[in-house]
């Protein structure tokens, strides 16, 4: 398993280092877009979908989707701004699980939360392409997931005593939350100062911090939840050693667009 691992993350880092960092206008979006794609194909099977035929064509609308939102620029304010809505609406309906799952029954329900999970996310990284140092801004948002997960993770397995979930992920603890928040936010401290940062810029970058590692949290947990109510493991086994697609962002595509709207309220980019 851990041989299949590193292969399998050799193959892809470079094919994603080089479309998220390389890649540039149209191109970028389209490579996002088959990435979001993949995940919709994922999706429709925690939705309740096994034959390929319904997952190919839950794949296709997603793509028509996202090509409609390309061609339609002035639509990404809804976009995220339905995204945030969601993510707050999730967060309350991963903690209350499984009593929450009474209000996402049935596969139409499902197939649209996927939407409002996968859409979002491609609007977000578009967007935040777009803007001036939008690598750098797009590096940020990832390594302050990554941080987040590598902090969590120690701090879980040496002080985890108070489930964050128990019913979504029983592995998960308050205290790897709060570890995995506590890198976060001392990386992003160290490259405030490195930046030379006023203290009204450290404290706002140290906010949007804070909320960006708690909604990548609900993000992981919202597939968990989906996960564990269609009793499947990994959302595919795309990936060999790492499950799917979707297993990978599933923590960005929460992260992704709630930064785009924080970068967009901080007025990052507007002149």
């Amino acid at each position: 398993m851990l041989k299949q691992r590193i292969i399998t993350a050799l193959i892809l880092l470079p094919i994603a280092l080089c479309g998220f960092f390389l890649l540039q206008g149209g191109a970028f979006s389209l490579f996002i877009g088959a990435v979001v794609t993949i995940g919709a194909w994922e999706w429709a099977r925690l939705a309740g979908l096994e034959g390929q035929p319904a997952r190919f064509g839950f794949a296709a609308i997603t793509a028509v989707l996202l090509l409609v939102l390309h061609h339609s620029p002035s639509l990404a304010p809804v976009v995220l701004a339905v995204a945030v809505l969601w993510w707050a609406l999730a967060t309350r309906l991963v903690l209350t699980y499984p009593a929450s799952s009474e209000h996402w029954k049935g596969t139409a329900r499902k197939l649209l939360i996927g939407l409002l999970v996968l859409l979002p996310a491609w609007q977000g990284l578009v967007y935040i392409k777009a803007l001036p140092s939008g690598n750098w801004l797009i590096l940020a948002v990832m390594m302050l997931v990554w941080c987040a997960d590598v902090g969590a993770y120690f701090t879980g397995r040496a002080f985890g005593k108070r489930k964050l979930a128990p019913q979504v992920s029983p592995g998960k603890s308050w205290e790897g939350v709060y570890g995995g928040l506590a890198v976060s936010l001392a990386v992003t401290l160290v490259v405030g100062l490195a930046l030379h940062f006023s203290a009204r810029q450290l404290l706002g970058a140290l906010v949007a911090a804070a909320i960006v590692v708690f909604i990548s949290v609900v993000g992981d947990l919202t597939e968990s939840m989906f996960k564990r109510r269609s009793g499947i493991k990994d959302s595919s086994n795309l990936l060999p050693g790492h499950g799917g697609v979707l297993d990978r962002i599933d923590s960005l595509t929460a992260a992704i667009p709630v930064f785009a709207v924080l970068l967009w309220v901080a007025g990052w980019g507007v002149q």
